[in-house]
């Protein structure tokens, strides 16, 4: 009996921690995080119900079949029962996996949007660098021998290729709120991992590869960026911010940037 007490109590404390909001997720800034999040929460109830279902029966198993003094005896179940709630078991999670589908394709699978703003994001141990085309919205060649950090020219771009004397390059990412963004992702070294909690998007920078990465932030704010990915010695370091603005505040600081490109 004291066992069964036990398994009811630790559902039960378990079962609390669930309606507790300080464990909860941030505040989702995207119509992605928000899709992402109904979708947990659906899958949260389901499984919860399920579990509370599990304990309370494994509860009261453990107390009616509690050692009374009584003969032992002998089932053998129910080979029925056992392909029924299997079935169901796949069927339900089968499903929930096919209904996430489509928030992930949202993001990785749409169309590039031709509105969106495009920003490179370079990842190298142990800093992000971001990259903005111009006013001739043309990002410049890069060569690999003009890379210099101290110089901040950390993509290495083209001295010699007019395209890219506009480009502007920052150590925070800066978008406007409401309109699309289209990252490209690059590696200098190793796997690196952009990560915003708030947007829910999480995804590999590998070397050699250039990975498109869309969405659409809502609300303004500052959301840190870390790298997520085990990548050195200076991983805990290696962390930057997603500033998103009003469109006219970020308008007002692209000018300026631009500015100052031009100025030499």
């Amino acid at each position: 009996m004291a066992i069964a007490i036990l398994i009811a109590a630790l559902a039960g404390a378990t079962l609390a921690l669930f309606f507790q909001p300080r464990w909860w997720f941030p505040d989702a800034i995207s119509a992605h995080a928000k899709a992402y999040d109904a979708h947990f929460v659906v899958t949260l109830w389901i499984v919860g119900c399920i579990f509370v279902f599990a304990q309370g029966l494994l509860a009261w198993v453990v107390f009616r079949y509690r050692d009374r003094g009584q003969a032992p005896e002998a089932h053998e179940g129910s080979g029925k029962l056992e392909v029924i709630w299997t079935s169901a078991t796949a069927v339900l999670f089968i499903g929930l996996a096919f209904a996430g589908q489509g928030i992930w394709a949202g993001i990785h699978l749409e169309a590039s949007n031709p509105h969106a703003l495009h920003v490179e994001v370079l990842a190298k141990q142990f800093a992000w660098s971001y990259r903005y085309a111009g006013p001739d919205g043309i990002f410049g060649r890069v060569d690999i021998r003009q890379i210099d950090d101290s110089a901040g020219n950390a993509f290495g771009i083209d001295s010699k290729d007019p395209n890219g004397r506009d480009d502007i390059t920052a150590a925070l990412l800066r978008v406007p709120a409401g309109r699309p963004v289209e990252l490209y992702l690059k590696s200098r070294d190793v796997i690196h991992n952009f990560f915003v909690r708030e947007l829910r998007l999480k995804q590999d920078v590998v070397p050699g590869m250039t990975i498109p990465l869309r969405f659409t932030a809502d609300k303004p704010g500052t959301y840190e960026v870390p790298c997520s990915e085990l990548c050195g010695l200076g991983h805990h370091q290696m962390r930057s911010a997603l500033v998103v603005m009003a469109p006219g505040e970020f308008d007002a600081w692209l000018q300026e940037a631009q500015q100052k490109v031009a100025a030499p």
